[in-house]
């Protein structure tokens, strides 16, 4: 499987990085080419990169990004592998003219940009339903019994008239939240729904919340001033409005969305709001996990193995302990681990090693699942709770001490 989500693309050298949350680099592609140690090094010193570099590096880690990402890579390749071009430490060069690798993500980024303005993806997503949107028979269910504790809303970017089309799709069962029970507008399940929202605007100063005409389709003249209203669709507004419609705020809300930036970290580090963060890759990862963890039990006996080599070493001691052939099986049960998730590997992490995506997970995600649908199997009163899992210690046995080698932070908890 190629890409993976939370690479990032190096507009200089016109690679694709895999990184953890310090900047090392985790894996390199150019194109399709899975570069070595050595090359790495030659572009990039101690495989490390500054992040903080955002004219260079650009982040591509929501769902929407995984198509440029991989378009990305077939153009590399492409003017790579074409004769016509001739490859220079910065772009490709045919005879007078010269295409930088920051031009051609400009274009790239540019032309999705236009597919989604223009509407032509949405125009061909409503026209087959059934090949794009999967429809989840428990989502009734889930959300009529929400609704019976709290407040329920839909907040999305969207046009009324494509999501309606989209809900009206995923809500017909040909009955209501149980079999037996009548059908029941999709709009009946929530108490405010929200679209042309703009987020991430929607969670800072927002635009002028107005009403919806739901014949037409087309915007009431005025804005809205009255208190929340029954079956009325809302356009724009902002997160602070919502609340105050809501009489809720803060973290009394738990929000869930499926894009990290435009939806948990703007939520999260600008309202304060409970966060859910839906990774359809998780189901996946998961997957691999239980398959494969003879691979990942090796991995942890290598590391204890290594830990007893210097188990009676301090700093007087003169031996230096060969360690030469463990770290060569442990890069090979690392490789073969991260095959077993595709070319990338996983989203999560490169052997003991966790990825720049997965710190990003930890930090603005309360919860994180393959499906919010998940939550139909915990009561509502449910306390998740995150267990203090103290990772890369040292033990010094004599002293009684515990010496940590790397941050040690709770494991924020997931819903399986």
């Amino acid at each position: 499987m190629f890409p993976t989500r939370g690479l990032i693309f190096d507009t200089s050298h016109g690679n694709l990085l895999k990184v953890d949350a310090y900047g090392n680099i985790l894996v390199c592609a150019h194109g399709f080419n899975f570069m070595r140690g050595p090359e790495i090094r030659e572009q990039y010193p101690n495989k490390f990169i500054q992040r903080d570099d955002t004219e260079r590096f650009h982040i591509l880690n929501t769902l929407f990004n995984l198509p440029e990402t991989y378009l990305f890579a077939c153009l590399v390749d492409f003017f790579t592998n074409c004769p016509r071009y001739t490859s220079c430490e910065t772009g490709f060069k045919d005879g007078d003219l010269f295409m930088s690798f920051k031009s051609m993500f400009q274009d790239v980024r540019d032309a999705v940009d236009w597919v989604h303005y223009k509407g032509s993806l949405k125009e061909k997503t409503l026209e087959n339903l059934e090949i794009y949107v999967v429809k989840e028979p428990k989502l009734p269910l889930l959300l009529s019994r929400m609704n019976e504790v709290g407040k329920v809303f839909l907040v999305t970017n969207s046009d009324y008239k494509y999501t309606n089309k989209i809900m009206t799709y995923m809500f017909d069962f040909g009955h209501g939240p149980q079999p037996g029970s009548p059908p029941r507008p999709w709009q009946s399940y929530f108490d405010m729904v929200v679209v042309d929202a703009r987020k991430p605007l929607f969670f800072s100063e927002g635009t002028v919340l107005r009403q919806v005409d739901k014949t037409t389709g087309h915007l009431k003249i005025g804005t809205h001033t009255g208190p929340l209203q029954q079956g009325i669709v809302y356009s724009g507004g902002s997160s602070d409005i919502m609340g105050d419609l809501l009489g809720t705020k803060g973290k009394d809300i738990l929000y869930i969305g499926d894009h990290i930036f435009g939806d948990i970290l703007k939520s999260k580090k600008r309202q304060g709001w409970r966060t859910f963060l839906v990774i359809p890759e998780l189901a996946q990862e998961l997957h691999v996990w239980t398959d494969k963890s003879t691979l990942f039990e090796e991995l942890q006996s290598l590391d204890v193995f290594l830990a007893e080599l210097y188990k009676h070493l301090d700093s007087s001691s003169n031996e230096r302990p060969d360690i030469s052939a463990i770290q060569r099986r442990i890069k090979k049960v690392t490789h073969d681990m991260d095959m077993c998730y595709g070319m990338m590997g996983s989203l999560f992490r490169s052997g003991s090693r966790q990825t720049l995506f997965a710190s990003q997970v930890m930090r603005y995600a309360d919860l994180y699942a393959a499906s919010f649908i998940n939550l139909l199997y915990y009561p509502f009163s449910y306390l998740f709770r995150a267990a203090h899992v103290l990772v890369s210690m040292l033990s010094d046995q004599k002293c009684g001490h515990l010496a940590s080698l790397r941050h040690t932070y709770p494991v924020k908890p997931s819903l399986r």
